[in-house]
């Protein structure tokens, strides 16, 4: 794996935030100013739809109706502090890691926190759009910064397993 200096690796994981974010942002802003007015299902292939939903729980939908329902601001202070608590150890994660791979897939995954963090701030919600399914069954609705969290952490994952001698 290519190691960097500290400067370029920060810089590389910064650019990664930056961008994950702002193409987060800028495709959320998109669909629901443009794409979804009025509000449809766009059937793009047999397996994938646009359709916008906001997700009012946690990952993926998780405990929607429960925090719908029974939702105080307690619970809510709590779940925006672990929010922030986790791009934070992201962020120095990022920081003091030693591989330029590592740091852009640490990078990718703060950006797309922070654009759902960003998202439930401003919103109290996070939009989603990208529908996956296959036939009947689909996958629960998401956006960007997801794909931007889970891309990362993929990547992460097969990092740790090419090179398990060294640290990430």
């Amino acid at each position: 794996m290519m190691r960097g200096t500290n400067t370029t690796r920060i810089l590389v994981g910064f650019i990664c935030i930056l961008s994950a974010f702002a193409i987060d942002q800028l495709t959320k802003a998109v669909i629901v100013e443009i794409v979804m007015q009025p509000p449809r299902v766009i059937y793009v292939t047999s397996f994938l739809n646009i359709t916008l939903s906001y997700n009012q729980g946690i990952s993926f939908g998780l405990f929607s109706d429960f925090l719908r329902d029974r939702l105080t601001l307690v619970i809510w202070m709590t779940v925006a502090l672990v929010m922030v608590l986790l791009v934070m150890v992201l962020l120095v994660w990022m920081i003091f890691s030693h591989r330029v791979v590592t740091t852009a897939a640490l990078g990718l995954m703060t950006g797309g926190a922070l654009g759902n963090v960003f998202d439930r701030a401003q919103r109290g919600k996070v939009t989603d759009f990208i529908d996956l399914h296959a036939g009947s069954w689909h996958w629960p609705t998401f956006n960007i910064a997801d794909v931007a969290i889970v891309g990362g952490a993929i990547i992460l994952i097969l990092c740790s397993h090419r090179s398990t001698s060294s640290l990430i």
